[in-house]
């Protein structure tokens, strides 16, 4: 299938400064600042909807991880109370996050919820491979780590955020995060409680970029562009969604 760039946007290849030498997550690897070169390539300009993951499932028959394995990780805030009354586990470093049977891209909340008036979201619980086959299906492909940090940085040089350096220009909310004490009340100031409408050559895991709804300064500060976090490719959860990239065709000689 050809890679449809309609919503996609040309980044035209450069050199960056990569990464942060003040680091804010230390153990993710954030840092050294260093220059990297990227050649030009399509971005999405948007997440991956669910609609449209719906149209690959319906195409292809596909089965995601998550409805192999029968669970996924949600955020307890999401959960009914009956829905957590039958969980008896937890992470044990970030207990908000439980593992829900029956909880999919189909129904992020677990048996009873549904995307139904959600079609123009993001996509959740989709795992690295999961991302793969869709991106495969399109004719696209998940972007680079380099990739997405140089999209992020938007062409300026050490922006903290993909706006820029201030959180919230003029007192207004350029990105759907946390907004309150996490992770017990979240006063979703921005107007969403959940989602919004609209890596190295080698290892084991796969590196996550991008901040997502449950983002707080004082938990999950990784909605900054040098922000980098990791998961097993299998992993699926009800903040993780994704975008595809495409290869730039070269100029005609």
């Amino acid at each position: 299938m050809k890679a449809h760039k309609k919503l996609m946007v040309a980044i035209p290849g450069g050199v960056f400064t990569m990464g942060t030498d003040e680091p804010e997550i230390q153990q993710d690897g954030e840092w050294p600042a260093r220059r990297v070169h990227v050649n030009s390539f399509y971005m999405d300009q948007y997440e991956v909807s669910n609609q449209e993951f719906e149209r690959f499932v319906n195409s292809t028959g596909y089965l995601t991880e998550a409805e192999k394995f029968g669970d996924s990780f949600v955020f307890e805030g999401m959960l009914s109370e009956e829905v957590k009354a039958e969980i008896h586990q937890a992470v044990a470093a970030a207990p908000w996050w439980l593992p829900v049977k029956g909880a999919n891209w189909r129904q992020p909340e677990g048996p009873g919820s549904s995307i139904l008036s959600r079609m123009d979201h993001p996509v959740l619980h989709v795992s690295w491979n999961d991302a793969v086959a869709f991106c495969t299906w399109a004719g696209k492909r998940l972007p680079t780590e380099a990739e997405w940090e140089y999209s992020c940085r938007g062409g300026l040089e050490k922006r903290l955020f993909p706006w820029g350096n201030k959180l919230q220009p003029k007192g207004q909310h350029y990105a759907n995060i946390w907004q309150g004490v996490f992770p017990s009340n979240n006063t979703a100031e921005d107007g969403y409680k959940g989602t919004a409408p609209k890596g190295p050559s080698s290892g084991t895991d796969r590196v996550k970029k991008g901040g997502s709804y449950m983002c707080h300064k004082s938990y999950c500060y990784r909605y900054r562009c040098a922000a980098r976090s990791q998961n097993t490719p299998d992993s699926s959860a009800s903040n993780l969604g994704f975008r595809c990239a495409a290869d730039a065709l070269p100029d005609p000689q």
